[in-house]
Protein backbone atom coordinates (compact mmCIF):
# COMPACT_ATOMS: atom_id res chain seq x y z
CA UNK A 1 0.00 0.00 0.00
CA UNK A 2 1.00 3.64 -0.50
CA UNK A 3 2.30 5.68 2.41
CA UNK A 4 3.40 9.24 3.16
CA UNK A 5 6.90 10.22 4.20
CA UNK A 6 7.33 12.57 7.15
CA UNK A 7 6.18 16.04 6.02
CA UNK A 8 4.51 14.71 2.86
CA UNK A 9 0.85 15.23 1.92
CA UNK A 10 -1.52 13.99 -0.76
CA UNK A 11 -5.11 14.56 -1.88
CA UNK A 12 -7.95 12.06 -2.07
CA UNK A 13 -11.35 12.67 -3.58
CA UNK A 14 -14.24 12.20 -1.16
CA UNK A 15 -17.97 12.68 -1.58
CA UNK A 16 -17.66 16.44 -2.00
CA UNK A 17 -16.36 18.50 -4.88
CA UNK A 18 -13.16 19.48 -3.05
CA UNK A 19 -10.61 16.69 -2.37
CA UNK A 20 -9.44 15.96 1.17
CA UNK A 21 -5.81 16.57 2.18
CA UNK A 22 -3.98 13.72 3.95
CA UNK A 23 -0.73 14.55 5.79
CA UNK A 24 2.03 12.88 7.80
CA UNK A 25 3.59 15.25 10.34
CA UNK A 26 6.16 13.53 12.50
CA UNK A 27 4.30 10.25 12.29
CA UNK A 28 0.95 11.82 13.16
CA UNK A 29 -1.39 11.27 10.22
CA UNK A 30 -4.27 13.66 9.56
CA UNK A 31 -7.07 14.15 7.07
CA UNK A 32 -9.10 17.28 6.37
CA UNK A 33 -12.36 15.30 6.25
CA UNK A 34 -15.02 16.01 8.94
CA UNK A 35 -14.84 12.41 10.21
CA UNK A 36 -11.18 12.89 11.20
CA UNK A 37 -11.52 16.47 12.47
CA UNK A 38 -14.55 15.88 14.70
CA UNK A 39 -13.12 13.01 16.78
CA UNK A 40 -12.75 14.01 20.44
CA UNK A 41 -9.52 12.06 21.00
CA UNK A 42 -5.85 12.90 20.63
CA UNK A 43 -4.80 13.57 17.05
CA UNK A 44 -2.24 10.73 17.14
CA UNK A 45 -5.08 8.20 17.74
CA UNK A 46 -7.43 9.45 15.00
CA UNK A 47 -8.00 7.72 11.69
CA UNK A 48 -10.64 7.68 8.95
CA UNK A 49 -11.64 5.70 5.88
CA UNK A 50 -9.40 7.83 3.66
CA UNK A 51 -6.27 7.08 5.71
CA UNK A 52 -7.22 3.40 5.82
CA UNK A 53 -7.69 3.42 2.06
CA UNK A 54 -4.29 5.07 1.54
CA UNK A 55 -2.20 3.07 4.03
CA UNK A 56 -4.27 -0.07 4.49
CA UNK A 57 -6.46 -0.92 7.46
CA UNK A 58 -3.86 -3.20 9.06
CA UNK A 59 -1.20 -0.45 8.98
CA UNK A 60 -3.61 2.07 10.50
CA UNK A 61 -4.66 -0.29 13.30
CA UNK A 62 -1.01 -0.97 14.08
CA UNK A 63 -0.28 2.77 14.12
CA UNK A 64 -3.10 3.80 16.47
CA UNK A 65 -3.29 0.54 18.42
CA UNK A 66 -5.91 -2.12 17.82
CA UNK A 67 -7.45 -1.56 21.24
CA UNK A 68 -10.25 1.04 21.57
CA UNK A 69 -8.90 4.61 21.56
CA UNK A 70 -8.48 6.25 24.94
CA UNK A 71 -11.01 9.01 25.39
CA UNK A 72 -9.78 12.43 26.45
CA UNK A 73 -10.71 12.80 30.12
CA UNK A 74 -13.14 15.51 31.16
CA UNK A 75 -14.59 16.33 34.56
CA UNK A 76 -17.94 14.96 33.39
CA UNK A 77 -16.37 11.52 32.98
CA UNK A 78 -15.88 11.13 36.74
CA UNK A 79 -13.00 9.53 38.62
CA UNK A 80 -12.66 6.61 36.23
CA UNK A 81 -11.74 8.95 33.35
CA UNK A 82 -8.08 9.21 34.47
CA UNK A 83 -5.66 6.53 35.65
CA UNK A 84 -6.11 5.61 39.32
CA UNK A 85 -2.37 5.60 40.11
CA UNK A 86 -0.20 8.70 39.76
CA UNK A 87 3.52 8.04 39.50
CA UNK A 88 5.51 8.62 42.74
CA UNK A 89 7.32 11.70 41.45
CA UNK A 90 8.85 14.75 43.11
CA UNK A 91 7.19 18.00 41.96
CA UNK A 92 8.69 21.50 42.14
CA UNK A 93 7.63 24.68 43.83
CA UNK A 94 8.56 28.15 42.53
CA UNK A 95 11.54 30.17 43.73
CA UNK A 96 10.21 33.48 45.06
CA UNK A 97 13.60 35.16 45.46
CA UNK A 98 13.44 35.16 49.27
CA UNK A 99 15.64 32.11 49.84
CA UNK A 100 19.43 31.94 49.78
CA UNK A 101 20.18 29.34 47.10
CA UNK A 102 23.98 29.43 47.41
CA UNK A 103 25.22 25.85 47.25
CA UNK A 104 22.02 24.47 45.72
CA UNK A 105 22.32 22.25 42.64
CA UNK A 106 21.29 24.01 39.44
CA UNK A 107 20.23 22.47 36.11
CA UNK A 108 18.36 23.54 33.00
CA UNK A 109 14.59 23.09 33.12
CA UNK A 110 13.85 20.75 30.24
CA UNK A 111 11.00 21.39 27.82
CA UNK A 112 10.26 17.71 27.29
CA UNK A 113 7.93 14.96 28.47
CA UNK A 114 8.32 13.79 32.09
CA UNK A 115 8.89 10.05 32.07
CA UNK A 116 9.17 7.59 34.98
CA UNK A 117 11.19 4.46 34.18
CA UNK A 118 9.77 1.71 36.41
CA UNK A 119 12.48 -0.80 35.50
CA UNK A 120 10.72 -2.22 32.44
CA UNK A 121 8.86 0.60 30.69
CA UNK A 122 8.32 4.38 30.56
CA UNK A 123 5.23 5.82 32.24
CA UNK A 124 3.77 9.33 32.23
CA UNK A 125 2.95 11.25 35.40
CA UNK A 126 -0.60 9.91 35.05
CA UNK A 127 0.55 6.32 34.67
CA UNK A 128 0.09 5.95 30.91
CA UNK A 129 2.65 3.88 29.01
CA UNK A 130 5.04 5.42 26.47
CA UNK A 131 5.74 2.83 23.76
CA UNK A 132 9.51 3.14 23.40
CA UNK A 133 11.33 0.70 21.06
CA UNK A 134 13.46 -2.01 22.66
CA UNK A 135 16.65 -0.56 21.18
CA UNK A 136 15.89 2.74 22.97
CA UNK A 137 15.54 1.14 26.43
CA UNK A 138 18.22 -1.53 25.98
CA UNK A 139 20.68 -1.45 28.88
CA UNK A 140 18.54 0.69 31.20
CA UNK A 141 18.82 -0.53 34.82
CA UNK A 142 15.97 -2.22 36.65
CA UNK A 143 16.17 0.61 39.19
CA UNK A 144 13.32 3.20 38.79
CA UNK A 145 14.51 6.48 37.27
CA UNK A 146 13.05 9.97 37.00
CA UNK A 147 13.78 12.06 33.90
CA UNK A 148 12.44 13.57 30.70
CA UNK A 149 12.16 12.40 27.11
CA UNK A 150 13.70 15.40 25.41
CA UNK A 151 14.44 16.40 21.83
CA UNK A 152 15.78 19.97 21.92
CA UNK A 153 14.92 23.47 23.06
CA UNK A 154 11.72 24.78 21.44
CA UNK A 155 10.93 21.26 20.18
CA UNK A 156 8.39 20.29 22.84
CA UNK A 157 5.51 19.63 20.44
CA UNK A 158 7.69 17.49 18.18
CA UNK A 159 8.79 15.45 21.20
CA UNK A 160 5.16 14.98 22.23
CA UNK A 161 4.19 13.77 18.74
CA UNK A 162 6.90 11.09 18.89
CA UNK A 163 6.20 9.97 22.46
CA UNK A 164 2.46 9.62 21.78
CA UNK A 165 3.00 7.15 18.92
CA UNK A 166 2.13 3.53 19.64
CA UNK A 167 4.13 1.86 16.86
CA UNK A 168 7.59 2.04 18.56
CA UNK A 169 8.86 3.87 15.48
CA UNK A 170 12.28 4.96 14.31
CA UNK A 171 11.34 8.55 15.23
CA UNK A 172 12.45 7.75 18.80
CA UNK A 173 16.04 8.08 17.54
CA UNK A 174 15.53 11.86 17.70
CA UNK A 175 14.97 11.70 21.47
CA UNK A 176 17.18 11.39 24.52
CA UNK A 177 16.16 10.27 28.00
CA UNK A 178 17.79 12.78 30.36
CA UNK A 179 17.75 11.37 33.89
CA UNK A 180 17.91 13.63 36.92
CA UNK A 181 17.09 11.41 39.90
CA UNK A 182 16.72 7.91 41.39
CA UNK A 183 13.37 7.95 43.23
CA UNK A 184 13.69 4.79 45.36
CA UNK A 185 17.14 5.57 46.81
CA UNK A 186 16.87 7.02 50.31
CA UNK A 187 20.35 8.58 50.14
CA UNK A 188 21.03 12.35 49.89
CA UNK A 189 20.81 13.97 46.45
CA UNK A 190 24.59 14.01 45.90
CA UNK A 191 24.86 10.25 46.48
CA UNK A 192 21.93 9.57 44.16
CA UNK A 193 23.47 11.60 41.32
CA UNK A 194 26.84 9.89 41.82
CA UNK A 195 25.13 6.49 41.67
CA UNK A 196 23.25 7.58 38.54
CA UNK A 197 26.40 8.77 36.75
CA UNK A 198 28.19 5.52 37.68
CA UNK A 199 25.39 3.23 36.48
CA UNK A 200 24.79 5.05 33.20
CA UNK A 201 28.51 5.42 32.57
CA UNK A 202 29.07 1.68 32.89
CA UNK A 203 26.21 0.88 30.52
CA UNK A 204 27.38 3.31 27.78
CA UNK A 205 23.79 3.93 26.66
CA UNK A 206 23.26 5.67 23.33
CA UNK A 207 19.97 7.37 24.14
CA UNK A 208 20.23 7.91 27.91
CA UNK A 209 22.23 10.60 29.70
CA UNK A 210 22.50 11.91 33.26
CA UNK A 211 21.25 15.50 33.32
CA UNK A 212 24.03 18.01 34.07
CA UNK A 213 24.03 19.55 37.57
CA UNK A 214 26.07 22.60 38.64
CA UNK A 215 26.41 24.06 42.12
CA UNK A 216 25.01 27.59 42.36
CA UNK A 217 27.39 30.26 43.69
CA UNK A 218 24.64 32.74 44.53
CA UNK A 219 21.88 34.91 43.05
CA UNK A 220 24.15 36.61 40.49
CA UNK A 221 25.33 33.22 39.23
CA UNK A 222 21.70 32.05 39.06
CA UNK A 223 20.58 35.06 37.01
CA UNK A 224 23.55 34.77 34.64
CA UNK A 225 22.74 31.12 34.00
CA UNK A 226 19.04 31.88 33.59
CA UNK A 227 19.81 34.57 31.01
CA UNK A 228 22.13 32.19 29.13
CA UNK A 229 19.56 29.38 29.03
CA UNK A 230 16.69 31.67 27.98
CA UNK A 231 18.84 33.21 25.24
CA UNK A 232 19.34 29.70 23.84
CA UNK A 233 15.57 29.14 23.89
CA UNK A 234 15.41 27.17 27.14
CA UNK A 235 12.55 27.26 29.63
CA UNK A 236 14.40 28.19 32.81
CA UNK A 237 16.27 26.51 35.66
CA UNK A 238 15.68 23.94 38.39
CA UNK A 239 17.25 24.15 41.85
CA UNK A 240 17.75 21.17 44.16
CA UNK A 241 18.52 21.55 47.85
CA UNK A 242 21.87 19.95 48.79
CA UNK A 243 21.57 16.83 50.93
CA UNK A 244 17.82 16.52 50.31
CA UNK A 245 15.94 13.22 50.04
CA UNK A 246 13.57 12.29 47.22
CA UNK A 247 10.06 13.22 48.42
CA UNK A 248 6.91 12.24 46.51
CA UNK A 249 4.65 15.21 45.75
CA UNK A 250 5.32 18.93 45.69
CA UNK A 251 8.32 19.90 47.80
CA UNK A 252 10.30 23.04 48.61
CA UNK A 253 13.53 21.02 48.15
CA UNK A 254 13.00 21.36 44.38
CA UNK A 255 12.44 24.84 42.95
CA UNK A 256 11.80 26.09 39.42
CA UNK A 257 13.10 29.47 38.26
CA UNK A 258 11.56 31.11 35.20
CA UNK A 259 10.93 34.57 33.81
CA UNK A 260 7.42 33.60 32.80
CA UNK A 261 4.96 31.41 34.66
CA UNK A 262 3.30 28.36 33.17
CA UNK A 263 0.14 26.37 33.72
CA UNK A 264 -2.30 23.90 32.21
CA UNK A 265 -5.93 24.34 31.23
CA UNK A 266 -8.70 22.30 29.65
CA UNK A 267 -9.92 23.20 26.15
CA UNK A 268 -13.68 23.84 26.12
CA UNK A 269 -14.24 25.65 22.80
CA UNK A 270 -12.63 26.67 19.50
CA UNK A 271 -12.99 30.24 18.20
CA UNK A 272 -12.97 30.58 14.42
CA UNK A 273 -10.08 32.54 12.95
CA UNK A 274 -10.25 35.68 10.83
CA UNK A 275 -7.93 37.38 8.36
CA UNK A 276 -5.02 35.11 7.48
CA UNK A 277 -6.46 32.51 9.89
CA UNK A 278 -9.88 32.40 8.24
CA UNK A 279 -11.02 28.79 7.92
CA UNK A 280 -8.79 27.73 10.81
CA UNK A 281 -8.83 28.01 14.58
CA UNK A 282 -8.27 31.56 15.80
CA UNK A 283 -8.18 30.97 19.54
CA UNK A 284 -8.89 28.38 22.22
CA UNK A 285 -11.33 29.04 25.03
CA UNK A 286 -9.89 27.24 28.05
CA UNK A 287 -10.86 26.55 31.63
CA UNK A 288 -8.62 26.46 34.69
CA UNK A 289 -9.04 23.97 37.50
CA UNK A 290 -10.96 26.57 39.52
CA UNK A 291 -13.49 27.03 36.67
CA UNK A 292 -12.23 30.40 35.41
CA UNK A 293 -12.25 30.71 31.63
CA UNK A 294 -9.93 32.63 29.29
CA UNK A 295 -8.72 32.58 25.68
CA UNK A 296 -5.35 31.65 24.18
CA UNK A 297 -4.78 33.23 20.77
CA UNK A 298 -1.01 33.16 20.26
CA UNK A 299 1.80 30.63 20.15
CA UNK A 300 0.19 28.36 17.54
CA UNK A 301 1.76 27.27 14.27
CA UNK A 302 -0.37 27.24 11.12
CA UNK A 303 -0.48 23.44 11.33
CA UNK A 304 -1.75 23.59 14.92
CA UNK A 305 -4.43 26.08 13.91
CA UNK A 306 -5.48 23.68 11.14
CA UNK A 307 -5.65 20.72 13.55
CA UNK A 308 -6.19 22.29 16.99
CA UNK A 309 -6.31 20.40 20.30
CA UNK A 310 -9.66 18.66 20.77
CA UNK A 311 -12.23 19.83 23.30
CA UNK A 312 -11.35 18.26 26.64
CA UNK A 313 -7.61 18.15 25.88
CA UNK A 314 -5.16 19.59 28.41
CA UNK A 315 -2.92 22.31 26.99
CA UNK A 316 0.16 23.93 28.49
CA UNK A 317 0.56 27.71 28.26
CA UNK A 318 2.89 30.45 29.47
CA UNK A 319 1.70 33.71 30.93
CA UNK A 320 3.04 36.86 32.56
CA UNK A 321 0.82 37.18 35.63
CA UNK A 322 -2.71 36.69 36.93
CA UNK A 323 -5.22 39.50 37.02
CA UNK A 324 -6.94 40.29 40.31
CA UNK A 325 -9.78 38.13 39.03
CA UNK A 326 -7.42 35.16 38.64
CA UNK A 327 -7.23 35.24 34.83
CA UNK A 328 -3.82 34.63 33.15
CA UNK A 329 -2.51 37.77 31.40
CA UNK A 330 -0.96 37.43 27.92
CA UNK A 331 -1.23 33.63 27.70
CA UNK A 332 0.65 31.90 24.87
CA UNK A 333 0.16 28.29 23.76
CA UNK A 334 3.06 25.95 24.56
CA UNK A 335 1.67 22.54 23.58
CA UNK A 336 -0.67 19.70 24.43
CA UNK A 337 0.12 18.02 27.74
CA UNK A 338 0.09 14.26 27.99
CA UNK A 339 2.07 13.90 31.22
CA UNK A 340 0.20 16.09 33.71
CA UNK A 341 -3.32 16.89 34.95
CA UNK A 342 -4.71 20.41 34.54
CA UNK A 343 -3.22 22.71 37.17
CA UNK A 344 -1.57 25.96 38.05
CA UNK A 345 0.38 25.30 41.23
CA UNK A 346 -0.59 27.18 44.37
CA UNK A 347 2.85 28.81 44.39
CA UNK A 348 2.39 30.11 40.86
CA UNK A 349 -1.08 31.35 41.74
CA UNK A 350 0.24 33.36 44.69
CA UNK A 351 3.15 34.80 42.71
CA UNK A 352 1.04 35.62 39.67
CA UNK A 353 -1.77 37.18 41.69
CA UNK A 354 0.67 39.39 43.63
CA UNK A 355 2.34 40.43 40.39
CA UNK A 356 -1.05 41.22 38.86
CA UNK A 357 -2.14 43.31 41.88
CA UNK A 358 1.09 45.33 41.82
CA UNK A 359 0.69 45.98 38.09
CA UNK A 360 -2.93 47.08 38.56
CA UNK A 361 -2.09 49.39 41.48
CA UNK A 362 0.84 50.89 39.56
CA UNK A 363 -1.34 51.52 36.52
CA UNK A 364 -4.13 53.10 38.63
CA UNK A 365 -1.66 55.33 40.50
CA UNK A 366 -0.07 56.51 37.26
CA UNK A 367 -3.46 57.40 35.76
CA UNK A 368 -4.55 59.25 38.91
CA UNK A 369 -1.26 61.19 39.10
CA UNK A 370 -1.52 62.37 35.50
CA UNK A 371 -5.22 63.26 35.68
CA UNK A 372 -6.51 66.73 36.74
CA UNK A 373 -7.91 66.98 40.30
CA UNK A 374 -11.50 66.43 39.20
CA UNK A 375 -10.58 63.42 37.11
CA UNK A 376 -8.45 61.94 39.93
CA UNK A 377 -11.38 62.34 42.32
CA UNK A 378 -13.67 60.60 39.86
CA UNK A 379 -11.15 57.81 39.40
CA UNK A 380 -10.93 57.30 43.16
CA UNK A 381 -14.69 57.17 43.59
CA UNK A 382 -15.00 54.73 40.69
CA UNK A 383 -12.98 52.14 42.61
CA UNK A 384 -15.93 51.55 44.93
CA UNK A 385 -18.61 51.74 42.24
CA UNK A 386 -19.43 49.25 39.50
CA UNK A 387 -18.08 50.26 36.13
CA UNK A 388 -20.58 51.98 33.88
CA UNK A 389 -21.56 50.06 30.77
CA UNK A 390 -19.60 51.36 27.81
CA UNK A 391 -21.43 52.38 24.69
CA UNK A 392 -20.02 52.07 21.22
CA UNK A 393 -18.58 55.35 19.87
CA UNK A 394 -20.57 57.09 17.18
CA UNK A 395 -18.80 56.56 13.86
CA UNK A 396 -17.43 59.62 12.12
CA UNK A 397 -19.57 60.79 9.21
CA UNK A 398 -17.92 60.14 5.88
CA UNK A 399 -17.00 63.22 3.86
CA UNK A 400 -19.13 63.99 0.87
CA UNK A 401 -16.77 62.87 -1.86
CA UNK A 402 -16.97 61.12 -5.16
CA UNK A 403 -17.99 57.42 -5.11
CA UNK A 404 -15.24 54.81 -5.07
CA UNK A 405 -13.52 54.04 -8.31
CA UNK A 406 -14.66 50.73 -9.76
CA UNK A 407 -11.94 50.29 -12.31
CA UNK A 408 -8.97 52.02 -10.70
CA UNK A 409 -5.69 50.62 -9.37
CA UNK A 410 -5.51 48.54 -6.20
CA UNK A 411 -3.16 47.71 -3.36
CA UNK A 412 -3.85 44.10 -2.30
CA UNK A 413 -4.61 43.07 1.26
CA UNK A 414 -1.61 43.15 3.61
CA UNK A 415 -1.76 41.58 7.08
CA UNK A 416 0.34 42.52 10.15
CA UNK A 417 0.64 41.35 13.76
CA UNK A 418 2.03 42.96 16.90
CA UNK A 419 2.71 40.42 19.65
CA UNK A 420 4.73 40.90 22.83
CA UNK A 421 4.22 40.37 26.56
CA UNK A 422 1.52 43.07 26.63
CA UNK A 423 -0.04 43.02 23.14
CA UNK A 424 -1.66 40.45 20.91
CA UNK A 425 -3.07 42.47 17.98
CA UNK A 426 -3.54 42.23 14.23
CA UNK A 427 -3.99 44.94 11.59
CA UNK A 428 -4.70 44.63 7.87
CA UNK A 429 -5.14 47.14 5.06
CA UNK A 430 -6.13 47.22 1.39
CA UNK A 431 -6.96 49.89 -1.19
CA UNK A 432 -9.30 49.76 -4.17
CA UNK A 433 -9.36 52.97 -6.17
CA UNK A 434 -10.36 55.77 -3.81
CA UNK A 435 -11.36 53.44 -0.96
CA UNK A 436 -9.03 52.33 1.87
CA UNK A 437 -10.18 49.46 4.09
CA UNK A 438 -8.65 48.69 7.50
CA UNK A 439 -9.49 45.88 9.93
CA UNK A 440 -7.90 45.59 13.37
CA UNK A 441 -8.30 43.99 16.81
CA UNK A 442 -7.10 41.15 19.02
CA UNK A 443 -5.75 38.07 17.23
CA UNK A 444 -8.40 35.38 17.13
CA UNK A 445 -11.34 37.82 16.97
CA UNK A 446 -13.17 39.32 13.99
CA UNK A 447 -11.94 42.78 15.01
CA UNK A 448 -13.35 46.09 13.78
CA UNK A 449 -13.60 47.48 10.26
CA UNK A 450 -12.87 51.02 9.09
CA UNK A 451 -13.44 52.22 5.53
CA UNK A 452 -12.46 55.66 4.23
CA UNK A 453 -13.24 57.10 0.80
CA UNK A 454 -11.24 59.94 -0.74
CA UNK A 455 -11.79 62.44 -3.52
CA UNK A 456 -9.23 60.80 -5.78
CA UNK A 457 -6.84 57.87 -5.92
CA UNK A 458 -3.79 59.99 -5.14
CA UNK A 459 -5.21 60.98 -1.75
CA UNK A 460 -6.27 57.40 -1.05
CA UNK A 461 -2.77 56.11 -1.89
CA UNK A 462 -1.19 58.79 0.30
CA UNK A 463 -3.40 57.76 3.24
CA UNK A 464 -2.69 54.07 2.59
CA UNK A 465 1.08 54.69 2.60
CA UNK A 466 0.91 56.85 5.72
CA UNK A 467 -0.94 54.16 7.70
CA UNK A 468 1.56 51.51 6.61
CA UNK A 469 4.48 53.64 7.75
CA UNK A 470 2.81 54.33 11.10
CA UNK A 471 2.13 50.67 11.84
CA UNK A 472 5.52 49.33 10.77
CA UNK A 473 7.13 52.15 12.75
CA UNK A 474 5.31 50.88 15.86
CA UNK A 475 6.69 47.38 15.36
CA UNK A 476 3.91 45.59 13.48
CA UNK A 477 5.32 42.62 11.55
CA UNK A 478 3.86 41.63 8.19
CA UNK A 479 2.71 38.02 7.85
CA UNK A 480 2.34 36.12 4.58
CA UNK A 481 -1.26 35.28 3.77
Amino acid sequence: MADLADGESTEMQGSGAKPYVLKNTGGVYSCSCPAWRNQSIGIERRTCKHLKKLRGEAAELERIGSDPPEKVATEADGEDATPKVDMPLLLAESWKGDLDITGWWMSEKLDGVRAYWNGTTFLSRLGNEFFAPEWFTKGLPSTPLDGELWLDRKKFQRAVSIVRRRDRSEHWRELKYLVFDVPEMSAPFEERTAYLADQLGKASLEYVLAHRQEQCRGVDHLREELARVEKLGGEGLMLRQPGSKYAVGRSSTLLKVKQFLDGEARVIEHVAGAGRHKGRMGALVCELEDGKQFSIGTGFSDAQRGSPPASGAIVAFRYQELSEGGIPRFPAFAGVRIDAPVSISSEDLVMAAEKGKKATKKSTAAKSASAPPAAAKAAKSSESKPAAKKTAPTPEPKPAVAPPSTGGSTNPLRYFEFVDEKSNKFWEISRTGTEVKVRYGRIGTDGQNNVKTFADEAQALKHYTKLLEEKTGKGYQEKTQ
